[in-house]
């Protein structure tokens, strides 16, 4: 048997990260939520605009995910790499955003209907710049030159809704982001894991009885693609068809349903499994729950349902499968009186809120095929006189992968030799978001992140044949943590 080859080695290491955590550490936190982003804006016609520029200083302790171990192939005393490496990062981040003219600005209009066609559409970037600050004389070495990860990031997403607040109407929407990961993960500093994902799709949407029943049918296709040749076995695409649906059958009350039959494909599915032992799936979701407002004050999430993974087995013969019940739980209270919402989705910023939560979910994972997650959470959000904004949130996770089997090669073709038996890993991530507003459209701000993943888990990146042991050198260790912060000024309309 022989190592599974520099593609392996390279993206094994960016993988100890899941999928989902991705995005989360690429964006400013005010990205990820509009209502933090946008300011007054500008009208020109039908449409308001909102741009906006921020600029932060901060650290970063740990932006390889570096092991603290020794002799690892992902930490120091290994000839290629260096424990973690802290370095300064500075952030240069322009956004603009435009969408028609929302209901605030319609207040005053003679015709109080919904408009016919509703759109909105946004771009943001991020370039980042590093510092490194580490004394080892390793981390000066090219595979660990920090300096050499700057880079630039970036989002773009458009929405159209067709006949929106009627009866019967229409979605349609795009995006694509691109995704920065470390490149320098061994010895070749050419390597890198950035990877673009292109989306889009549609809804049909019917909303008959004046919006007491609200359901719909969509469509959506990402393709995920690396930008270097290390990562091309894991280029996928995803088709994904689902529906959910809301009825309520009182003011404050709503019973939910969703379910999704997805079609996730590699795009060189014999790539992939002999690299990585991955296979393409076909997953399946479905769970029905309740929202409501049990008072005032409080309001209530529960949904349950099951999940299945449904993994081929023709590449690689021996294939776990994930067949459990997912959900989710939350429940939340306004520091106010809440207006009476069936949707905590559709409650304002303006209502801060203390909320406690659990999810039960699975992921498709480059590493194992998928991984399930347990993650509860608690959550804070308050905002206070249009000027101060905090938001904090904390979640602790089980991750549990399941046994993973190499890929098919020369001297077994079905594959199926064992690789690591299953384990769980603890996941901590906080994150802390602070925002003063001097006007409305300058603020200071800053970010606090840390995450860690503890294992006792180290993962082979060389099958050598069962039964026989794979030197620490040639593993990785999974557990790593890393801890972020940040300061800026933003200016926005």
């Amino acid at each position: 048997m022989t190592k599974k080859g520099l593609a392996a080695t390279a993206v094994l290491f960016a993988l100890l990260l899941p999928r989902a955590a991705w995005a989360q550490s690429d964006a400013p936190q005010w990205l990820k939520d509009r209502r933090y982003a946008e300011g007054i804006g500008i009208r020109e016609g039908d449409f308001e605009l909102h741009p906006g520029i921020a600029g932060e200083v901060g650290y970063d302790s740990n932006y390889f995910l570096r092991s603290t171990g020794s002799g690892f192939a992902n930490s120091g005393g290994t000839p290629n790499f260096a424990p973690p490496i802290p370095a300064l990062v500075f952030r240069i981040t322009p956004s603009l955003y435009i969408s028609t003219i929302g209901p605030q600005r319609r207040e005053g209009d003679v015709i109080a209907q919904p408009p016919s066609v509703r759109f909105r559409a946004g771009i943001s970037a991020t370039y980042r710049e590093f510092v490194g600050l580490s004394s080892d004389p390793v981390a000066k070495q090219p595979q660990n030159d920090i300096s050499a990860q700057r880079n630039i990031g970036g989002n773009a997403d458009a929405r159209l809704e067709i006949s929106p607040e009627r009866p019967f109407g229409a979605v349609l929407f795009a995006n694509y982001g691109r995704f920065i990961l470390p490149t320098s993960v061994s010895s070749d500093p050419n390597l890198s894991l950035n990877r673009d994902e292109v989306g889009a799709g549609g809804e049909l949407v019917a909303q008959p009885g004046g919006g007491t029943l609200d359901w719909r049918f969509g469509y959506a296709l990402r393709d995920t693609l690396f930008e270097e040749s290390a990562g091309q076995p894991y280029d996928n695409i995803v088709n994904s068809l689902y529906t959910r649906g809301r009825w309520k059958f009182r003011p404050r009350t709503a019973l939910l349903y969703d379910a999704s039959f997805n079609f996730n494909s590699y795009q060189n599915e014999t790539l992939a499994a002999s690299v990585g032992g991955l296979v393409s799936s076909t997953p399946v979701r479905t769970r029905i729950g309740l929202n409501g407002l049990i008072t005032d004050r409080f309001t209530l999430t529960a949904l349950v349902g099951w999940g299945a993974s449904f993994y081929q087995t023709t590449l690689v013969n021996a294939q776990p499968q994930y067949d459990s019940v997912i959900g989710q739980a939350e429940l939340k209270w306004f520091l106010s009186a809440s207006p009476g919402l069936a949707q905590s989705a559709d409650v304002g910023l303006s209502l801060s809120s203390i909320a406690i939560g659990y999810t039960r979910d699975f992921q498709n994972s480059f590493l194992g095929n998928y991984y399930g997650q347990d993650r509860g959470y608690l959550r804070f959000n308050y905002f206070f006189a249009g000027r101060a904004l905090v938001s904090l949130e904390g979640g602790v996770s089980g991750i549990e992968y399941p046994n993973m089997y190499w890929g098919p090669d020369a001297a077994n073709p079905a594959g199926g030799d064992p690789r690591h038996s299953a384990f769980t890993d603890l996941r901590v991530d906080s994150a802390l978001f602070g925002e003063y507003r001097f006007t409305d459209s300058f603020a200071l701000n800053a970010t606090v992140r840390y995450t860690a993943n503890f294992s006792n888990a180290v993962v082979p990146d060389t099958d050598l044949g069962p039964g026989v042991a794979v030197p620490a050198a040639e593993s990785y260790d999974m557990s790593w943590s890393r801890f972020e912060t940040f300061i800026g000024l933003r200016y926005f309309l």
